[in-house]
């Protein structure tokens, strides 16, 4: 399979916090947002494998700042790093101030998604070629999460993760 680019994959979805989806607080339900950046990590699984994609784990979720109600919110939602089936996506929220329009970033997260076939069953996916610092910076750390999940549910020995030791070596 040919090597894709992150950027081929980037899915930006911007759109308006309503009444009813904040809490008594006027503030965007944190499980309205977690299906916002479900959608978008999603899209940006999909268009990397081309084909159905569903969601194995959600590694990582940051609750950094309230959103609220009225307020324009950007889930940006970026390929991380794609292994034999399964695809790591990095998402980004942002917040668009009302007044002097400058965004701010509220919340991130860490996806990890699944391509299967119509039987569901696990398809190969190509791999990612990063760029930019950023993507390679990236990359590389999707390594050592995965290492550390597979370490951490018995499924690798300690001894067998290389990026993780390598953290720790001198």
């Amino acid at each position: 399979m040919q090597p894709k680019h992150p950027k081929e994959s980037r899915t930006i979805l911007t759109d308006l916090v309503l009444p009813s989806e904040t809490n008594p607080l006027n503030n965007l339900f944190g499980g309205e947002l977690l299906a916002r950046m479900d959608r978008a990590a999603s899209i940006a699984a999909r268009r990397h494998s081309r084909r159905i994609v569903v969601t194995a784990s959600v590694n990582h979720v940051a609750f950094k700042k309230m959103i609220p109600l009225g307020s324009v919110v950007t889930v940006e939602a970026n390929l991380s790093r794609a292994f034999k089936s399964s695809m790591e996506v990095v998402i980004d929220v942002w917040v668009e101030d009302r007044e002097s329009g400058l965004r701010s970033k509220a919340n991130d997260a860490i996806y990890t998604f699944v391509a299967v076939d119509d039987s569901g069953n696990p398809v190969p996916v190509p791999p990612i070629e990063p760029e930019s610092a950023d993507e390679k910076e990236r990359f590389d750390a999707a390594l050592r999460r995965k290492q550390l999940s597979l370490v951490l549910a018995g499924k690798m020995k300690p001894s067998e993760a290389t990026e993780l030791k390598a953290l720790f070596e001198d």
